[in-house]
């Protein structure tokens, strides 16, 4: 499979075509590569004002804080942040496994934010495939019947020649025999992977997708996201911690207190680190500020909106 390569030295040069093809202008460069986040040209997931408050009166938590995304269609998106940033949150809803506060959601043309609970189904099963931190495999199911069980659920058709470029493409053909409990993590979340972009959704959703892998697999699934939006034209959002693994997509958003603070194209390991860095440099300067949260004149503990965001 075809690794996310960068030049390496001066101006990175994208490694398949031009990584802000289909955007339009994304503000002035900031220093460190940052720029502001903005609309897209051919967005396969917009949201605009998102609210996602836990809680009510006193012990109201807000997790997302009227915030507007737009992810590319075709395109492979990091989210990070620190936690309680709202990451996992925004994907939650973005993928209909949350209802927003307040704020739409489209996703493919579709507006998803007021949709009934049957029809949010539905759309999850024919539109959206997932990847979970923890796998998520039935496992009383091969590994086969696994990756092909979302189509069963919904009734479609196998394209068994589509199914036979994603087995090829994850590195399980000796394996779809097996169990769950007879294949090693790496391989598990590769049948996860397979599953998810087996039914050509609009979109795949990855929650920290390697958080619970060794390196060499890590690499591995990672390599799968990446060839699918490579080869299969697969739009890819993944929420991570890890500056490697952001760097292999062609764009990270920044979140911070329930906002995307920052987006930066053309991510390497190092810029993402100091993005971070700086981020949370920022962080430190509002804390000690007089008056703000655990500064000279602020308590000496977080407020609420900082608690329980995730």
């Amino acid at each position: 499979m075809p690794a996310h390569a960068h030049d390496s030295g001066g101006e990175q040069a994208p490694p398949h075509g031009d990584a802000r093809a289909g955007r339009r202008g994304s503000g002035r460069r900031e220093p460190g590569g940052l720029a502001a986040h903005g609309p897209v040209d051919d967005p396969v997931v917009t949201a605009r004002a998102l609210t996602k408050v836990f809680g009510r009166g006193e012990s109201a938590v807000t997790a997302l804080d009227a915030v507007d995304v737009h992810l590319a269609r075709g395109r492979f998106t990091a989210v990070m942040g620190p936690s309680g940033s709202g990451k996992s949150t925004l994907m939650h809803c973005l993928a209909g496994l949350e209802s927003p506060t307040s704020g739409t959601i489209t996703l493919d043309g579709v507006e998803i934010s007021s949709m009934s609970r049957r029809r949010l189904t539905r759309l999850r099963r024919e539109n959206i495939g997932f990847v979970f931190q923890a796998f998520n495999l039935v496992p009383s199911l091969s590994a086969e019947e696994n990756i092909t069980l979302p189509l069963d659920i919904a009734r479609r058709r196998v394209d068994r020649d589509h199914f036979d470029r994603v087995i090829d493409a994850v590195g399980l053909r000796d394996r779809l025999n097996h169990r769950p409990a007879e294949l090693s993590g790496g391989q598990a979340q590769r049948v996860a992977c397979a599953r998810a972009l087996v039914g050509r959704p609009a979109v795949v959703f990855a929650d920290e997708p390697t958080g619970n892998l060794d390196s060499r697999s890590t690499r591995r699934v990672l390599d799968i996201l990446r060839s699918s939006v490579d080869e299969f034209g697969q739009s890819i959002v993944m929420v991570t911690h890890e500056a490697e693994a952001a760097a292999r997509a062609d764009i990270v958003l920044f979140l911070r207190d329930g906002r995307v603070v920052a987006e930066m194209d053309r991510p390497d390991p190092d810029r993402v680190l100091d993005a971070l860095r700086d981020l949370a440099a920022e962080d430190d300067e509002r804390a000690g500020a007089p008056g703000a949260p655990g500064g000279p004149a602020g308590p000496a503990c977080p407020g609420p909106r900082a608690r329980g965001r995730r």
